[in-house]
């Protein structure tokens, strides 16, 4: 099912079943996502991907940075990072999405995608440092790009457009459940930026 937001409800569940996302569409103007994404191009201490796979080490062309309240370590693919300290942008967008969903982050993974060309495949953010069914707040600046849910058993797919400066929210037993991902495309070679706010248990 396709859902290109032609009317947006914050507290519409995307999801027919197990699991919650809500897509709250654009929460900042267009000229605060510009000013954002610039700030974020220039600033955050991007690097490659790396992920561990059959043993070997690969690098990704996505680029990430990983961002908490203190040097907490954070591992998947088998790859461990730490994070680094918050930036003054970063507190700001962490206290508008903590304010506009009513939880609370203490970390943020970024990526960084340069063109369409780049993008994530099926996965679920399951692992054992995150809070199990906690939120997840994903925050979209650039380029608008197809973003896709499905289902680990009956392989239902759900999609929507996330937009320049907007906001979804993931949580409940959506990880559990589903699978999301990012696909490649062709029709755009401009950058996104995407962060997505988690709890990390320590």
């Amino acid at each position: 099912m396709d859902l290109f937001n032609p009317h947006t409800d914050k507290n519409t569940n995307l999801l027919p079943k197990e699991g919650t996302v809500n897509y709250y569409g654009k929460l900042f103007s267009r000229e605060d996502s510009n000013h954002y994404l610039e700030v974020l191009l220039n600033t955050i201490e991007w690097k490659n991907d790396e992920a561990i796979i059959f043993g070997k080490l690969i690098l990704t062309k996505r680029k990430v940075a990983w961002y908490g309240d203190s040097g907490f370590e954070y591992t998947y693919s088998n790859t461990t990072k730490k994070a680094l300290p918050w930036t003054k942008e970063l507190l700001e967008l962490k206290a508008i999405i903590e304010d506009k969903t009513g939880e609370t982050f203490n970390s943020c993974l970024l990526n960084l995608y340069h063109s369409g060309e780049e993008g994530m495949a099926w996965h679920s953010d399951a692992e054992k440092d995150l809070k199990k069914n906690g939120a997840i707040g994903s925050v979209s600046f650039g380029a608008e790009r197809k973003f896709s849910f499905k289902h680990k058993e009956t392989k239902e797919v759900v999609s929507l457009i996330l937009e320049h400066g907007s906001l979804l929210v993931m949580k409940d037993e959506t990880q559990t459940h589903w699978l999301h991902r990012l696909p490649p495309t062709k029709t755009t070679s401009k950058p996104r930026v995407n962060l997505t706010f988690r709890t990390i248990v320590r």
